[in-house]
């Protein structure tokens, strides 16, 4: 290189650097730790001894039916694995994604015999992340009679608690209606709400 020109060429290296290698980076954190301090920390969900049981962000795989179960994982061989996340990559008329749809709607079938309702498509196909903490409410909706029945609590009782746990679109505009599978489990166990917590910095 020309030396006249590397000068100031090492020179800038250096100022874009500091400016997008630690400035930039420590700004963001600061402003993500004042402004939304439980995000920043991952939206961690607390149980009330104050452990971390979970995250608002990423499912968690929910097998028994007392429960109400969440969108399919297709991360492998852990679902719900962040470290992993991705969809299955499976065409509509690929033969591996219609026989794992059968298999997941007789699951279910299995669990409540009696249903003759629709299942709903997310109950049954993964999401692109393979992570997704929701499931629609007409998902819940369908679950709410083998839960109340296999917990021998009020049918209404349990829809109450869907309705509770559901959330709107963002901003009435973006995402259709849907229910966070682990706070509406914790609901249904009757967990007590913990306050939002993370860690302090010394």
């Amino acid at each position: 290189m020309n030396q006249p020109l590397l000068r100031p060429a090492l020179s800038l290296f250096a100022v874009l650097s500091l400016v997008t290698g630690l400035a930039y980076p420590l700004a963001t954190t600061g402003l993500a730790q004042l402004t939304m301090p439980a995000q920043a920390h991952g939206s961690l969900v607390f149980n009330a001894q104050g452990q971390p049981i979970g995250s608002e962000l990423i499912g968690q795989s929910f097998t028994d039916p007392q429960y109400f179960w969440g969108r399919p994982s297709a991360t492998s061989p852990t679902p719900y694995n962040a470290s992993l996340s991705g969809g299955s990559n499976l065409g509509p008329l690929n033969p591996a994604l219609v026989e794992a749809v059968k298999a997941r709607i007789q699951a279910l079938r299995a669990t409540d015999p009696g249903s003759s309702a629709r299942v709903p498509a997310d109950l049954v196909t993964t999401s692109a992340s393979g992570l997704d903490p929701h499931i629609s409410v007409a998902a819940a909706r369908y679950q709410a009679a083998r839960v109340a029945r296999l917990r021998q609590r009020p049918l209404d009782q349990v829809q109450a608690l869907i309705q509770q746990h559901s959330e709107g679109a963002w901003l009435g505009l973006l995402g259709e209606p849907r229910v966070n599978v682990l706070a509406l489990n914790r609901a249904l166990d009757g967990a007590p709400e913990a306050p939002a917590k993370h860690p302090v910095s010394h």
